[in-house]
């Protein structure tokens, strides 16, 4: 698999989806990235507690924070849904998601069972080969579930697709690896990558 970044130019599957902006974005989430790290760590410092630490939910709301705020510089949009931010850039959200505390392959992530019902509506209302029609009612889906999955729908915009960033990290070791695509979550809560790439890690985002 290629890393982006470093100079290199940002890939075909890129630029068909963000445009101009494709290759300041291949250094640009890096870096946000890496500074959502320096917050998190500082916040986990700070609470000095050995377990449960604010790590993990200060890096996931700082991410996000991070990539609207670059989605303003670029003079994008971004749109809140239920209360987060996120990034809507030449059309495409940016659903960022840390998928493991450890280095990790990619085709290991999976979604956990207690993760945000946001982040699964999400993933199924704007991810890659949506269900027929709009949301199928079926044995799934009660009719409350559907109804917030139509009004996530209708927050981010109903033309925007998602793009994945899934990345690994640690309050120890700082950022592992980061990776962006077309991910499309499974039922058994897996995600099947239509497309894929790595991108360059920032140095400073390590430890």
């Amino acid at each position: 698999m290629s890393v982006q970044g470093d100079g290199h130019e940002p890939s075909e599957w890129a630029v068909k989806r963000f445009g101009r902006h494709a290759g300041r974005l291949v250094g640009a989430i890096p870096e946000k990235l890496a500074r959502a790290h320096v917050r998190a760590h500082a916040a986990h410092l700070t609470a000095r507690l050995k377990k449960r630490g604010p790590y993990g939910s200060t890096l996931a709301e700082a991410v996000r924070e991070s990539l609207a705020d670059m989605a303003r510089e670029l003079g994008e949009s971004v749109r809140d849904v239920r209360g987060f931010e996120y990034a809507v850039i030449n059309g495409h959200a940016l659903f960022p998601f840390k998928y493991a505390d450890r280095p990790r392959p990619l085709h290991r992530a999976r979604l956990a069972s207690n993760a945000s019902p946001t982040r699964r509506r999400l993933l199924l209302s704007h991810g890659p080969e949506p269900q027929e029609g709009l949301f199928p009612l079926d044995d799934d889906f009660t009719t409350e579930e559907y109804e917030e999955l139509h009004e996530t729908f209708e927050a981010l915009g109903s033309s925007t697709r998602l793009v994945s960033v899934f990345f690994t990290a640690s309050a120890e070791s700082g950022i592992h690896a980061i990776h962006w695509g077309d991910a499309r979550l499974e039922l058994d809560r897996t995600f099947t990558w239509l497309h894929s790439e790595q991108l360059q890690v920032a140095p400073w985002a390590r430890g």
